[in-house]
């Protein structure tokens, strides 16, 4: 970006930088309660998962007690949370999904 000083004949160059937004991953959190089946529909409709990368997910959930469904910016992180949330507490589900920013490279 170029600047003209109005008291001189000089220009001045400035530079900006733009910093990439912060990530977030969205993860579920294993429960005893929520079904198999609910958090693989959940990954499919809300994540775009393919249905082998769902129940691979939901096995990690399962077995580790967590599961990344994605890693977006914040904005869109905190809707998924919530539209996962409200879809689970609709359908009598204590399934638990949270977002937690990306460990910095």
């Amino acid at each position: 970006m170029t600047r003209r000083d109005p008291d001189s004949r000089t220009q001045t160059l400035e530079r900006t930088h733009t910093q990439r937004p912060r990530l977030f991953r969205v993860l579920l959190l294993n429960d005893d309660y929520t079904p198999m089946e609910f958090v693989v529909m959940v990954l499919r409709r809300y994540f775009r998962k393919a249905e082998q990368e769902a129940e691979l997910i939901m096995l990690a959930v399962h077995h580790k007690g967590q599961g990344v469904a994605g890693v977006y910016t914040r904005d869109v992180a905190e809707t998924k949370v919530a539209q996962v949330m409200n879809h689970a507490r609709r359908d009598g589900h204590p399934l638990r999904v949270v977002a937690e920013p990306e460990a910095d490279a």
